[in-house]
């Protein structure tokens, strides 16, 4: 064996052994919790969610309803700064299980509302009218307590700040 063979052997060795070490050593940590999904049903457990998670950026998890057709309710009032925040339909919410058929009262009563300010990080609709659930789990990335809250009406000043605020989804692996 020349000498261009061990060093090149030698070479491979060695990044062998520092990935080998960085695959150990990196797996010891865990999870961080900030990025580990919470699930729907323990978001919806908690009375006011605002007041347990604040503002801070969440990653939760469950299926996403829309109801459009069958919505009916107000756009939000003339106030486009926070209309997108209290108005009523389209009703967006995200469910702890997909065993339907969802109504507008079993989603209002059973789904966590979903707002975005630009109405764009939501799935594409999979049919054209009545409720659209997506048959697959979603992470969506958002926050509570949106500052935007502090214009709606009396009436869903609370609505409002317990409306999950969503920047981003994404698909969750099984």
């Amino acid at each position: 064996m020349n000498r261009e063979t061990r060093i090149g052997v030698a070479l491979v060795s060695g990044l062998g052994a520092l990935i080998f070490g960085l695959l150990v050593f990196g797996s010891l940590g865990g999870v961080d919790p900030a990025l580990r999904p919470i699930p729907v049903g323990e978001v919806l457990a908690v009375y006011e969610p605002h007041t347990r998670y604040g503002a801070a950026e969440l990653r939760i998890v469950g299926w996403y309803a829309e109801l459009a057709g069958d919505c009916v309710g107000d756009s939000g009032g003339a106030d486009a700064s926070v209309a997108w925040l209290q108005r009523e339909c389209p009703l967006r919410v995200l469910m702890s299980g997909s065993n339907g058929p969802f109504d507008l009262f079993t989603l209002e009563l059973y789904g966590l509302r979903l707002a975005a300010p630009t109405g764009r990080p939501f799935p594409p609709r999979a049919g054209p009218g009545g409720p659209n659930l997506q048959h697959e789990q979603l992470v969506f990335v958002g926050h509570f307590d949106d500052p935007a809250a502090a214009g709606c009406i009396p009436e869903r000043f609370l609505r409002c700040r317990d409306t999950f605020v969503v920047t981003d989804y994404v698909g969750l692996l099984r």
